[in-house]
């Protein structure tokens, strides 16, 4: 397959409206990469340059060493597999898949082979003589992925593929995707906002938001390490909570005051947080990270009241007040709590953030910033 890399991308359009700005990416040879962020943040944009259906205003692309900028489409050896599946509707699925093939004047038998054996893959051998009408969302995405395959090119790219089918089928086909991926070995590009999509899915994710990339890395790294406040509430479901803390020193201790509770930091943290006693900073802690204390423990206890739950079967999410913020815990299905207890938790301060009020940058994790794109000084800044 090949290897892409992005040297400071850049996208500027008419009327100087930037749509991505210096973006530095390697994908490796047989990666799965995930674009995720947000509507309107770049990543679809970045795709389409690699695909060569936008012009790159600055920067360097390059595909397996040679350089692509200014290479069309159709020489680039790519494959793209669209949201709206793309297909012609007066031709019935064997002809859509062999499309590509005929206009490169490709010998029949060859063509016959490579669609039959992606049919095979994709589970479309019924299907070869139908219409794109007759069949299912998925039917049609799978004949759009069968089309890219039969090309054998050196990337797959994919924007948006699933967005356009239900919840059920969305989890068939990211399996399906995935297993595609295993079994070509093959370099795939894939841009989404479901960050859902982008943990499952990718072997690296790009995490970007207004136009800048925010974050390279693995899923669970980037869960686990979030550069940014960003980052931190993007990767992962339901999201971190964050509240404000103020930081102040009692009894030797770096301590983390927000006013009916006390928390103590890692002694990790409290070397990195020294420098903000008598400031405010952010304070991240993921849901399954809020421990249920059935009495109050005696250090780092959180009392709160209960505004809202969610039974799941599995787990219950308990929604409970800090200030003026709603934040939302993960609890065991037996524990019993009603509307308006007061229920006390300890957040796993192992894994607890804390960042920066101003620049939004994880304060007490700064090697983390060995794996950002250097496109920018101000990762946190939105």
């Amino acid at each position: 397959m090949a290897k892409v890399e992005l040297k400071g991308i850049t996208k500027i359009y008419d009327g100087n409206v930037l749509a991505v700005e210096k973006s530095n990416v390697t994908i490796d040879d047989r990666d799965f990469c995930v674009f995720v962020g947000p509507s309107g943040c770049g990543k679809s944009t970045t795709l389409r340059m690699i695909a060569g259906l936008e012009d790159i205003t600055a920067g360097e692309l390059l595909i397996d060493g040679e350089l692509m900028n200014d290479v069309p489409p159709k020489d680039r050896n790519i494959a793209m597999v669209f949201q709206n599946y793309a297909l012609y509707p007066h031709m019935t699925v064997f002809d859509n898949m062999a499309f590509g093939l005929k206009i490169r004047k490709m010998d029949k038998a060859e063509i016959e082979r490579r669609v039959k054996e992606a049919a095979r893959m994709l589970d479309l051998t019924t299907y070869l003589d139908r219409k794109p009408k007759a069949l299912s969302g998925g039917q049609r995405q799978r004949v759009a992925v069968g089309r890219a395959i039969v090309r054998k090119p050196k990337v797959f790219l994919f924007d948006e593929p699933l967005s356009n089918l239900d919840a059920k089928l969305r989890v068939t086909m990211r399996a399906e995707i995935s297993n595609l991926h295993h079994t070509q070995q093959a370099t795939m590009i894939y841009v989404t906002h479901d960050q859902v999509e982008a943990m499952t899915m990718g072997t690296k994710i790009v995490v970007m938001c207004a136009k800048r990339i925010m974050q390279i890395g693995e899923p669970l790294y980037l869960y686990n390490h979030p550069i940014n406040k960003f980052v931190a509430t993007f990767i992962g479901t339901p999201p971190m909570n964050i509240f404000t803390l103020r930081i102040a020193e009692k009894d030797g201790k770096v301590v983390a005051e927000e006013g009916t509770f006390t928390l103590i930091p890692t002694e990790a943290q409290q070397k990195h947080l020294k420098a903000y006693v008598g400031k405010e900073v952010y304070f991240g802690v993921r849901p399954e990270d809020l421990q249920y204390q059935a009495s109050p423990a005696i250090e780092n206890n959180m009392q709160l009241k209960v505004t809202n739950k969610e039974p799941l079967g599995a787990e219950t999410h308990v929604f409970v007040q800090v200030k003026d913020k709603t934040i939302v815990a993960k609890v065991a299905p037996e524990v019993v709590v009603q509307l308006g207890d007061a229920i006390n938790f300890v957040p796993d301060m192992t894994k607890a953030k804390f960042f920066d009020l101003q620049t939004e940058i994880n304060i007490c994790e700064p090697e983390i910033k060995n794996t950002w794109s250097d496109n920018s000084s101000s990762a946190g800044a939105q």
